[in-house]
């Protein structure tokens, strides 16, 4: 009988502390940015948003966005979450600070993000 865990039938499931620091990639594999913390909807328990910190040296001059987790996709061959934005779009997209207590404070704030991404609202799925 086969497990879950084998090879042909990976398990899904990740704990988040191994989530946070992993790289965030275009399709092409440049690299975009760090996911730095993880935003949760207390009532369904699904990840909302990921918090992705981006540019910089040595965290100086690092800027931060929240992408609407539904936009992110893990790519094994990358080890890396995927988006595919543009250098132009991540310049517009609307930015946040990285403690994380933006999101849940502002719905206006909350539907342009994901309307920005043309992402599904993580409320409406």
């Amino acid at each position: 009988m086969e497990t879950a865990t084998s090879d042909t039938n990976p398990r899904s499931l990740i704990a988040s502390d191994r989530v946070i620091g992993t790289d965030v990639r275009r399709p092409d594999g440049e690299r975009v940015g760090t996911i730095e913390r993880l935003m949760l909807d207390k009532k369904s328990g699904r990840v909302a948003y990921a918090v992705m910190s981006f540019g910089g040296f040595l965290g100086l001059g690092e800027g931060y966005h929240t992408l609407p987790w539904s936009v992110l996709r893990f790519e094994p061959e990358l080890d890396a979450y995927v988006v595919d934005i543009t250098e132009a779009q991540l310049r517009d997209a609307p930015p946040r600070s990285p403690e994380g207590t933006d999101p849940s404070q502002d719905r206006d704030w909350e539907e342009h993000v994901h309307r920005y991404y043309n992402a599904t609202p993580y409320w409406g799925i």
